[in-house]
Order: C-alpha cells, then structure tokens, then sequence
C-alpha cells in the first residue's frame, strides 16, 4: 500500500508556520501510521521583494502595526496573543529580536536539506533561529553555521549559497503554491488531494491524517468515451 505524502508550504519568516509545525508534530506523534508518511517541506515567500535586510529603527509591532493599517497598540496586543500561542507549543517566541528580510537564500537550503536526507532539520533549525534567537536569515555566513548545526556540510551549503543551486526548486514550489491556489501560509497538502490551511490545532492535523490513510490506495476512477490520443481519435 502507498504512503502518504504531506507536502507543506511555508516560510521562514511565517510565525503561524512554526506553530503550525508544533501542532503537526504533535498529530504525527498520535498517529498510527507516522512512519508511513513522507513529509517534504515547500517554499514560500510571503515578500518575494524584501531586502537582504530592513531597516531596524522600526520595531516589529511598529512593522506590523503598518504593513496591516492598524495601531501599534493593536499590533502589540496581536503580538502578545501570538506569543502566548507559542509558547503554549513549547515555543520562545522573541519580536523584539526579529532582523526581517528575504528569505529566498535559507528556502534553498532547506531544498538541499531535503536532497541530504535533512529537510526537517535545517527548517526546524532555521525556524528557530528567527523567531527565538534573532538571526537574520539572508546573511550567508549565518545560513551556513546553522545548516551545519543541523547536519549539512559546512561546505556544500557555502557552495549552494555562492551559485543558482536550488534557486529553480525554490521558485517550483513557488508556482506550485499559485496552481493550487495557495495564497497564504501555512498550507498542508495531502497526496495533492486535499489540503488544511492554516496552522490548526493538532486534533484537526490528526483527522486530516487519518484521512489521507484511509483515501490513500483510492485512485480517480473515470468514465469510458470517445477520446483522442497520441495515436489519434
């Protein structure tokens, strides 16, 4: 019998996207057939335009507070709410460290991750990073030392990052998301099936496996009638 493939769309710079990790973690832990799932991490990125880094004499609730036309109290008590979530997922979130910028050069190297047999790994590691330990996630030498730390070579991820490799890969799953009509991360899509959007609780993540468990040897079934094909009508 088949396994299940998850793949998931999400970046970096995505908070609900590491909680959402939690929380899929968390359902893979209670379900039955965790070994029987193939979980491949795809790119996104929800600024495709950003620079290497922002400015940093704005905060990030003020970031928030204007990127989203709302006040910076509001933002601050949004912020607030969402660490707490965090948290309540083993999670330190730390705002008033995040060093916002592009992302694309750290979704390659959780590409080469996947071809290391590392995927889950080097985003974990990198998801970490950002969000708890301030790193800014476009600095090469930055990328390198935490590829490193979780389990890459030193120098394949130096040679990944001084070249294209991946680029193409990172930009696929780019176009891939657009197909599927992904327009917000984190999205979590099964067999190419169905998909959960958003980061939901892990009870839902676990129905959404078992689902995917139970559907998986279902394949289309399709009417027979006049058709044309390589050969001719």
């Amino acid at each position: 019998m088949p396994s299940v493939k998850l793949e998931v769309w999400s970046d970096i710079a995505c908070p609900w996207c590491y909680v959402g990790k939690r929380r899929l973690e968390s359902a893979l832990e209670r379900f039955q057939h965790r070994s029987e799932v193939e979980l491949i991490w795809r790119a996104f990125e929800l600024d495709p335009g950003a620079p290497r880094e922002r400015p940093r004499d704005v905060s990030h609730v003020e970031f928030i507070a204007r990127k989203y036309g709302m006040s910076v109290a509001q933002a601050q008590k949004s912020t607030d709410h969402l660490v707490q979530l965090a948290s309540a997922e083993g999670l330190s979130f730390d705002f008033t460290r995040i060093r916002s910028g592009n992302t694309f050069d750290a979704h390659r190297l959780v590409h080469l991750g996947l071809e290391r047999g590392r995927q889950d790994a080097v985003k974990e590691r990198m998801l970490k990073a950002y969000f708890e330990q301030g790193e800014l996630m476009s600095d090469h030498g930055t990328l390198v030392r935490l590829a490193t730390e979780a389990g890459l070579d030193a120098a394949e991820a130096t040679d990944v990052l001084s070249g294209d490799s991946y680029r193409a890969d990172v930009r696929a799953d780019e176009a891939q998301a657009r197909d599927l009509g992904i327009s917000g991360v984190p999205c979590f899509v099964f067999d190419r099936r169905f998909g959960v959007s958003g980061a939901q609780s892990s009870e839902v993540m676990l129905n959404a496996l078992e689902k995917a468990w139970s559907e998986r040897a279902v394949t289309p079934k399709f009417e027979e009638g006049a058709v044309c094909g390589p050969e001719g009508c």
